[in-house]
């Protein structure tokens, strides 16, 4: 897995901060920018999670860029509406010879990563037999219609990877840019930093939040699982490890 951050509101703090004291200052906005040291941004931004007024913070948004995650990771991060995807198509790009994500618990069961690669193995041969077969077939009917053989072959590798792609597994790769602003992230690090998350988008999450506290310690420094600053919101399906994922919220800070 690999987790960028492509970009970000520049100056996120100050101006998530100035929006929010702009609603109850008199003051210009340029006047409201030049009168946020460091130190009362931070007053001030304190106060404002204090309250839970979340609403100026959705003007800092952040760019990922994500790969080496499956397509079952896709499938649970789309659920999070108030964002922005761009994914890799399997309809325009060709997935022969695909990479896979090997899930931990079955890396460390040698009986079952012996099954699941070979499953992968066989996955792959059937995509590329069923995407050859297509290719073919379609390629004679568009050079029946008239079409040169070079035209013809684009024309039908593309519709063969619309069919094609319906025996690919969930654990086939993809690469992902999503955008999210800032209470939006609130909500995803919430759900997705818990134990309780799927154990592929819960490292992602992890990961993205040490990226976003790099660039913006002071909107994110309680961001996190609901364990986090209060008890867990899972009630009988706690995980029951508040101290350690306290520990590891910690040492982000490192």
């Amino acid at each position: 897995m690999k987790v960028e951050l492509l970009a970000y509101t520049p100056n996120a703090d100050k101006l998530v901060a100035a929006a929010a004291k702009l609603c109850y200052a008199q003051s210009d906005i340029d006047s409201l920018l030049d009168n946020l040291t460091p130190e009362k941004t931070e007053a001030f931004l304190d106060k404002l999670m204090a309250l839970g007024h979340e609403s100026p913070v959705e003007h800092a948004s952040f760019t990922f860029g994500i790969e080496g995650v499956s397509r079952t990771l896709l499938a649970q991060l789309t659920r999070h509406r108030l964002a922005s995807f761009s994914v890799q198509s399997q309809r325009y790009v060709s997935k022969s010879g695909f990479s896979y994500i090997v899930p931990p618990e079955i890396e460390n069961c040698p009986q079952a990563r012996e099954l699941y690669l070979a499953a992968m193995r066989r996955n792959a041969e059937d995509y590329d037999a069923i995407r050859n077969l297509l290719i073919d077939k379609h390629k004679s009917a568009y050079m029946a219609e008239g079409k040169d053989e070079k035209q013809a072959l684009a024309l039908a590798e593309k519709k063969a990877n619309e069919d094609a792609r319906f025996v690919l597994p969930g654990a086939c790769d993809t690469r992902i840019i999503m955008t999210m602003n800032t209470r939006s992230l609130y909500n995803f690090f919430k759900l997705r930093c818990c134990n309780r998350a799927q154990w592929e988008i819960c490292e992602m999450a992890w990961q993205m939040l040490a990226l976003v506290r790099e660039v913006s310690p002071l909107l994110f420094r309680n961001a996190g699982p609901a364990c986090v600053r209060k008890g867990c919101s899972e009630g009988a399906m706690s995980c029951g490890k508040a101290l350690e994922v306290r520990a590891r919220h910690q040492a982000l800070n490192n």
